[in-house]
């Protein structure tokens, strides 16, 4: 069956009407969880939390880049993370230097995505045209046993640092395509050119399996699984990531809703934040409005509509919630 098709004008107000009451959104969201969630954000609003909001794949696009810049002058995004070799990555890397106060982090890619090296330098990763695989799984297989392949993804790994560093742009942190960078090889690698390149924040996407599906309890099986296996690799990075003196957020929320983060979902998380310091992240786009958008392109609308929703920036202000981003954190995560 082929996906459904709306252009992003249509798309705009279909957002917009089904985000008017969360509900409508959350078929397993209970009538007593919004009385509970008035009273945890009533209880909470006077101990100020801090909230990274992040945009990941800048550079991927145009469309994307547009939705980054616009959600960080008009809405609430705080934070963005470049993939280095992203089709529209030079005007990201433009128009973050027209917009000094956004932070730029790298968006390390590894999968579903094109090298800085060419095949001649790492045949073992990617295809004759610089292709990484587009099956994470198997991916993460090679990476992980094939000594040639591990040798390759470090040569790789440096050469996205340094690519980011001929930017001129500071480097905020360090997150990864498809949170590969939890990957044990690729985190090691990750963190050794951090230190070398003088970052030291590193996202580890680690989220309460219990609130997710408070909120939408589709999709059990694999948010079970995603919390058992990022829990697990979260441990380990940590530990790491200490001992070095890196930071990090102590909660991430975008992995166990990804493919429907809304403003409804945006809300709901915001007022259960139980972390001193979290992150939040999104894949926004903008697309012009006659465009026939299928539905990844709906979902990056309605992401970019979230971030700049005026009843988000209302419920941050209430809850009275400081945006950051991660040169903000301290030795306390």
């Amino acid at each position: 069956m082929s996906r459904p098709q709306l252009t992003a004008r249509e798309q705009s107000s279909a957002a917009s009407q089904s985000r008017g009451s969360a509900s409508q959104l959350l078929p397993g969201k209970l009538p007593h969880n919004q009385a509970h969630n008035h009273d945890a954000a009533v209880h909470r609003a006077s101990t100020q939390r801090r909230l990274i909001v992040n945009a990941d794949d800048f550079g991927g696009s145009e469309e994307i880049n547009e939705a980054v810049i616009r959600a960080f002058q008009e809405g609430v995004l705080t934070s963005a993370s470049l993939m280095v070799t992203g089709p529209a990555a030079e005007q990201a890397v433009k128009l973050a230097k027209e917009n000094p106060g956004l932070a730029v982090g790298i968006h390390l890619v590894t999968v579903v995505g094109r090298s800085v090296l060419p095949h001649s330098e790492i045949p073992t990763l990617v295809d004759e045209d610089g292709n990484f695989s587009n099956n994470p799984v198997l991916a993460g297989l090679k990476y992980f046993f094939s000594p040639r392949a591990r040798l390759e993804l470090r040569k790789e790994l440096a050469a996205q640092f340094a690519r980011f560093q001929s930017t001129g742009l500071q480097l905020s942190h360090i997150d990864g395509h498809l949170h590969l960078h939890v990957h044990p090889v690729i985190f090691n690698a990750a963190l050794d050119l951090g230190a070398k390149y003088g970052c030291s924040h590193m996202r580890v996407p680690v989220e309460e399996r219990r609130l997710a599906l408070e909120f939408d309890r589709t999709n059990i099986l694999q948010k079970s699984i995603f919390t058992l296996l990022f829990g697990g690799l979260a441990r380990y990075m940590k530990r790491k990531l200490r001992k070095r003196g890196f930071t990090f957020s102590t909660r991430v929320y975008g992995n166990l809703q990804s493919g429907r983060m809304t403003e409804g979902y945006f809300l709901y998380a915001l007022d259960n934040l139980a972390a001193g310091t979290s992150e939040i992240y999104f894949h926004p786009a903008i697309y012009a409005d006659d465009k026939l958008l299928n539905s990844d392109e709906c979902q990056a609308s309605i992401e970019f509509e979230a971030l700049t929703s005026t009843k988000v920036k209302d419920k941050i202000q209430t809850l009275g919630i400081r945006l950051i981003n991660y040169s903000d954190l301290d030795a306390r995560s």
